[in-house]
């Protein structure tokens, strides 16, 4: 899916990954788990994850590559009374401050670029370690293969991807993640909640 295919969504209808709020499998890492006060949220839509996050008094930076999503962001965090600072930003190519984020989250944007392709993964792969302070927790939620959609990530990726040198204490939970398309019942998707630390 192009950049104009992820405005054109975010435009015309209510993406089924756009919940509300953050993934309720985050919820055990939303109540003790972040570290600050700099947090960054990944492809971060239209800003439900990094909005909580502010409301729990972090320092929030999220990007995404559709504008659409970043203006309805920016909107839904001025009604809330909060400071967030959202870009749009290719996962590929980010300007970010290097090791400024004491937490990273990816709320389904890793298997979003997997959908892609390979080289959309590694790009971005690359980049998250100099994005992150020492001793950084990385969460990471993904629709796992297992789900019976025909794409996905396994377990086996996840851990080989964040291994040491570079992370440390790597774990990866089963879990579900929940989806709303429009017009249908909400769905149940498994999926793998990875936990990390920046060595």
């Amino acid at each position: 899916m192009s950049v104009m295919d992820y405005d054109e969504v975010y435009r015309s209808s209510r993406p089924p990954w756009q919940i509300g709020g953050p993934q309720p499998a985050l919820a055990p890492v939303l109540e003790g788990e972040v570290r600050g006060p700099r947090v960054l949220d990944a492809g971060c839509g239209q800003g439900d994850l990094a909005i909580e996050l502010a409301r729990r008094g972090f320092e929030v930076t999220g990007f995404d590559i559709s504008g659409v999503a970043i203006d309805q962001a920016r909107a839904k965090a001025a009604a809330a009374g909060l400071s967030v600072t959202f870009e749009v930003q290719d996962a590929t190519r980010l300007s970010l401050p290097a090791a400024s984020f004491h937490s990273i989250f990816d709320s389904g944007l890793l298997h979003s670029l997997f959908r892609i392709g390979s080289d959309q993964v590694g790009a971005y792969l690359a980049q998250l370690p100099g994005l992150a302070a020492p001793g950084c927790a990385l969460f990471i939620v993904a629709v796992s293969i297992d789900a019976g959609e025909g794409w996905g990530i396994t377990e086996g990726f996840l851990r080989d991807a964040f291994a040491a040198p570079l992370w440390t204490g790597t774990s990866v939970e089963p879990i579900q993640v929940t989806a709303m398309p429009e017009g249908e019942p909400p769905l149940s998707l498994r999926a793998h909640l990875l936990r990390a630390v920046r060595a």
